[in-house]
């Protein structure tokens, strides 16, 4: 098997790793001047020096808690600190339509004021002071974002009805199958400049640290390349897209969604894929990924939980294996609000039911998994961790092993993708020298080189 090696980005990586600063005046656009594509697209420079090695975690505040608030949040920031999150990333906090709203409270996706807090989770102080106890913790916050659609109740809708889209009758539309709101027309410029103006509000405001964009992929990639500029020169900012559209992230983002892989990985844990499957994907992967920029790897989050099913219900017996693989390659890792908790159960979507933490009972697990991706440099995002190679065993269809190599930091991951158990060896490649940091259902011989694997059996290792 060829290696698939991502020390390519190392010269463009250790170039660009200062290169954290706004764009300069130069790439700005005055409001007189029209925006086109590729015309104001922002400097490329690598993500935030803090990115390097983190994870993120969604909050989704509505099920969080009983309360069902900021304030409730807020008293769970100690945990979190304490089981290593970096990034919070917020689910929507504004009000909600309510023309044309689903279920009983709305989607959190249908915004009717983009610079109003929504009044079920507290007050703009309350969402500040959440945002400055993450900071003094060391964590970082980033807010999601809407750009596609507002709600039907959008002032917008009545004061600038030229700012949305309209069919051939000049009625205003909704996109796909989402009656709960209307399409904006990216056509018209003075709504792109409302639009930068209240996304510049909240790092203003509330001083977070970026943006999780919806369904950014549906956005003309020429407005993000002329808004991000302009957000670095309020401070510079960490920007998720909800997309795998490779050119987002060129410039614009920093990272996107490993969607695709998602779905290899609950094919997998069904039976309908194998491990060639995973290595076919990452050759793809690599060549269409931007070298300056992340994957988002995950094994659960609002939309999957929500509407295709618990993690126990899409991965059974796979999850935790899933787990580390997403924690120990060069994407980073997403954990969603119950994950530590073993949530088996899909939280409804337009109404309230809160998450049942049952004592956090995968919490030290992953408290685990993020220190070995906090201490263990080759394992970091990007282009910032080592090589990625895989190595050979007696069941390539059923077993990956692989090796990340950065300087002195050498880490081998071996995970049995299978419901089978078996006796299995590496080939061509010595663990004697190997600590285990991580295990669970696998036992090494004397030397690791030979191990017992069961269903879904795990370890991470490291050279000592």
């Amino acid at each position: 098997m060829k290696t698939i090696n991502y020390v390519i980005y190392g010269i463009f990586a250790i170039v660009l790793m200062a290169c954290n600063n706004p764009a300069s005046d130069k790439n700005k656009e005055t409001d007189g001047e029209k925006m086109t594509e590729g015309k104001n697209a922002a400097v490329v420079n690598l993500p935030l020096e803090w990115t390097v090695n983190a994870n993120i975690y969604e909050v989704n505040i509505r099920q969080y808690s009983e309360e069902g608030t900021f304030n409730a949040f807020i008293e769970q920031l100690p945990r979190l600190k304490e089981m290593g999150v970096d990034i919070l990333w917020i689910m929507p906090i504004y009000p909600i339509g309510q023309k044309n709203k689903k279920g009983e409270l709305g989607s959190y996706y249908s915004i009717s004021d983009y610079t109003g807090i929504n009044p079920a989770f507290g007050e703009l102080d309350d969402f500040k002071k959440l945002v400055e106890k993450a900071h003094q913790m060391g964590m970082y916050v980033i807010l999601d974002w809407v750009a596609n659609h507002t709600a039907w109740d959008h002032p917008w809708i009545k004061e600038h009805p030229e700012y949305y889209e309209k069919d051939a009758d000049g009625k205003m539309i909704s996109p796909f199958d989402w009656t709960d709101v209307v399409s904006l027309d990216y056509n018209n410029q003075e709504m792109r400049k409302a639009m930068r103006d209240a996304m510049q509000y909240w790092l203003k405001e509330a001083n977070i640290d970026g943006f999780r964009c919806d369904v950014a992929g549906e956005v003309p990639t020429d407005f993000w390349n002329w808004l991000r500029p302009q957000l670095d020169d309020v401070k510079p900012v960490f920007m998720l897209a909800e997309s795998e559209k490779p050119e987002l992230l060129e410039s614009a983002f920093d990272m996107d969604y490993g969607w695709e892989f998602h779905h290899i990985m609950n094919e997998i844990a069904q039976g309908k894929k194998n491990v060639k499957d995973i290595l076919s994907y990452l050759k793809v992967e690599q060549e269409r990924t931007s070298a300056r920029a992340y994957k988002m790897y995950f094994i659960t989050n609002h939309d999957e939980n929500s509407w295709n099913g618990s993690i126990k219900e899409r991965m059974g017996d796979a999850a935790d294996a899933w787990a580390v693989y997403t924690f120990t390659m060069h994407a980073m890792p997403l954990i969603y609000s119950g994950q530590e908790a073993a949530n088996e159960k899909r939280l409804e979507f337009f109404e309230v039911d809160p998450i049942d933490w049952k004592d956090y009972p995968k919490q030290g697990f992953y408290q685990k998994l993020i220190e070995i991706k906090h201490q263990n440099e080759a394992l970091w995002n990007g282009a910032n961790g080592g090589d990625f190679k895989p190595l050979k065993t007696d069941h390539p269809e059923k077993i990956l092993a692989f090796r990340r190599l950065k300087g002195d930091n050498d880490m081998v991951v071996i995970i049995n993708f299978s419901k089978e158990a078996f006796t299995s060896q590496l080939q061509d490649f010595q663990l004697k020298d190997f600590e285990v940091l991580i295990e669970d259902n696998i036992s090494f011989n004397q030397d690791h080189q030979s191990f017992e694997m069961e269903p879904w059996g795990y370890a991470v290792l490291r050279k000592k």
